[in-house]
């Protein structure tokens, strides 16, 4: 199970900015010094700064799909939707998203199609399965909300009023 762990590049990236940083400076005090010049101080503190964007850029590149909300990997998620359709009870999947909450934890929401019965007891029990499923199929699941639904092939979503405009002024 791959493990999303930022700080990991975090660390590397920040201890190797801070050694380059330094050959930077002691390259501009250095040359500052030995030719009395202070455009030598000026490039030093440039090339400092030059790094320091290039470090964010590349850590904003390596963190942003945690930042961002990432879907979980295409294997837990194929181990949790194989965790709910071997539920008994569970007829199939209407929909699911999944999305990473932080390194270790994924958050679940489904729509569940369940076998029409009578009472509520049956539907809550069929739940409870399915969530004990996922749970054990994919530990890194820490929230998890199924919606029950009786599936209906010749269903469509009615189609969302439009709002009114907004008065101008």
């Amino acid at each position: 199970m791959p493990r999303k762990a930022p700080e990991l590049p975090v660390i590397l990236l920040e201890d190797f900015a801070a050694l380059v940083g330094l050959v930077f400076a002691l390259f501009g005090v250095g040359m500052t010094l030995l030719t009395h010049n202070g455009i030598f101080d000026v490039i030093g503190t440039a090339m400092i700064g030059l790094l320091l964007v290039a470090v964010a850029i590349t850590l904003a590149i390596e963190t942003k799909s945690l930042l961002l909300g990432e879907a979980a990997s295409p294997d837990a998620v194929a181990r949790i939707e194989r965790a709910l359709t071997e539920t008994s009870g569970v007829e199939r999947i209407i929909h699911m998203k999944t999305l990473h909450l932080g390194p270790e934890e994924v958050l679940v929401a489904a729509k569940i199609a369940v076998v029409p019965c009578d009472t509520a007891v049956e539907v809550t029990d069929t739940i409870d399965r399915a969530e004990a499923n996922i749970r054990e199929a994919e530990p890194m699941v820490t929230a998890l909300y199924l919606e029950p639904d009786i599936y209906d092939p010749n269903y469509a979503p009615a189609a969302r009023p439009e709002r009114p405009a907004a008065p101008s002024h």
